[in-house]
């Protein structure tokens, strides 16, 4: 199977005038994806629907990097040094204390006001044995950059394979321990059609459990709770809003779904750490019937059902992105993790290499890539 190199445009400029750019990969399955060197963003991801129906943009996206300064959201972007929460921007680690910016309610999230959603990367095409479009976006991240210790140099490589897949994975070394803990927030709508919200998507989570969280989004002390009987419960696909609008604490506390599931280890393959893979959610949309399954090696998955846009910014096509506008699958490990030592370590050492993968499948399109 032979496929057209990945290949960079002109795509505006940061803030501070240096030049951005915008790589394009496509697939023979139809399936094309963008991205860019401004905070790794997936720009674009264009799916075609069964039988050979005209694709359509499945990721919410802005038309230029100016509004991905401004408005944020984190549309697309890779984010870290640490995504999700770090309590009260603090943590210890081999006996010495940091301290994190806080930007979320006292709280340091997504790796402070400055993390990697406002970087530039640099970006090369990735060779791959069996030809994929692959382009391998790297960024040096300082010693003391947003008040994490040791210098660490990360990558993500997007690869898009001949069914159509988009992988993910990430890499990253440090000169000396700190916490790492990288994801991907992209927004998906399966539909094409932002105005159309995705409440009428049916979800389905791969967890038997998730993590509680208290007023200001960081998990409660103790265990994890069981799904079972609650608003939570995705163990079966079910329509995103079914349950959305429940009288629940938890709803209440996140005004709806922003929640990090506890992920199975069923269908799990032989393997160990970061490097087995497994399914961590499936996500349909009826009215075109594109379907989504996100397969990864983290233990954790940030559902996010995008409340909190506000309709005061719109897309490549000047459409307004209101609430539930996309949905966030977000594949990590657990919010807060440098203060819980319960949860999965997120340290790395200078004598480790974090590895990491997230695949993004379309199942409905198997029979067009055959």
């Amino acid at each position: 199977m032979s496929f057209a190199a990945p290949f960079p445009a002109p795509f505006g400029a940061t803030p501070s005038g240096l030049p951005v750019e915008r790589w394009t990969l496509r697939s023979a399955s139809g399936v094309e994806a963008a991205v860019l060197t401004y905070g790794a963003v997936l720009h674009s991801l264009r799916v075609p629907g069964p039988e050979r129906r005209p694709p359509a943009e499945v990721v919410l996206s802005l038309p230029d990097v100016k509004h991905y300064a401004t408005h944020g959201a984190y549309l697309g972007a890779v984010v870290g040094r640490f995504a999700n929460r770090i309590a009260a921007g603090t943590f210890t680690l081999d006996g010495t204390r940091h301290h994190i910016p806080g930007n979320d309610r006292g709280n340091s999230l997504h790796g402070g006001a400055d993390g990697f959603d406002r970087r530039l990367w640099r970006a090369e095409p990735s060779e791959r044995p069996d030809g994929a479009a692959s382009v391998r976006l790297s960024l040096d991240s300082p010693h003391g950059d947003q008040g994490f210790p040791g210098s660490l140099q990360v990558s993500v490589t997007y690869t898009l394979a001949s069914d159509g897949s988009l992988t993910l994975d990430y890499h990253a070394v440090t000169d000396r321990p700190t916490p790492v803990n990288l994801t991907h927030h992209a927004y998906f709508n399966l539909s094409g059609n932002p105005d159309r919200g995705v409440l009428d998507h049916l979800l389905t989570v791969d967890a038997a459990a998730y993590l509680p969280i208290d007023e200001t989004g960081l998990p409660l002390p103790g265990a994890p709770a069981p799904v079972a009987g609650s608003p939570f419960d995705f163990t079966r696909a079910r329509r995103i809003g079914a349950r959305i609008a429940d009288t629940d604490e938890q709803l209440a506390r996140a005004g709806g779904y922003d929640h990090c599931w506890v992920l199975d280890d069923r269908g799990r393959p032989c393997g160990e750490g970061r490097s087995g893979l497994r399914r961590a959610a499936r996500l349909e949309d009826p009215g075109s019937g594109r379907v989504l399954e996100v397969h990864t090696s983290e233990p954790g998955l940030q559902v996010y059902a995008g409340q909190q846009l506000d309709g005061g910014f719109g897309d490549l096509l000047g459409r307004r992105l209101g609430a539930h506008s996309g949905l966030c699958l977000e594949t990590q490990h657990f919010p807060d993790s440098p203060n819980r030592p319960d949860y999965p370590s997120t340290v790395l050492r200078p004598d480790q290499a974090l590895r990491s993968r997230t695949v993004l499948g379309f199942p409905h399109l198997t029979a067009v890539a055959r």
